[in-house]
């Protein structure tokens, strides 16, 4: 049984700092990648970051330099540091990845940023 469950949404000001977490079971973790989408309402899911079993990194363009994905391989879960916050990055944030030929979601934590 796959699971994946985000935590660390909330609302903060703009210029903020939240720490999304996705907590993995039911997988082998350490040989997962995990990505983190978001989604807006009224707009299309986008990517927002990824992170290899290697721990190779990637981000969309508008989130370069303000938010890092990071694992800890040993507490089964991925971190989605999010500085500098803009009331564009409001969305409900969720983590995925890909296991036995399938992808998995979590429900998502609601990210609101405040002008």
């Amino acid at each position: 049984q796959v699971q994946l469950v985000e935590s660390g949404g909330g609302l903060v000001q703009a210029g903020g700092s939240l720490r999304l977490s996705c907590a993995a079971s039911g997988i082998i973790f350490s040989i997962n990648a995990i990505t983190w989408y978001r989604q807006a309402p009224g707009k299309q899911r986008e990517l927002v970051a990824d992170i290899t079993s290697g721990g190779i990194t990637n981000y969309v363009y508008s989130v370069k330099g303000r938010f890092t994905i990071s694992r800890d391989n040993a507490k089964n879960t991925v971190y989605l540091q999010m500085n500098s916050l803009k009331p564009e990055d409001t969305a409900v944030y969720y983590c995925s990845t890909r296991a036995l030929g399938y992808n998995y979601w979590g429900q998502g934590t609601q990210v609101t940023v405040s002008s």
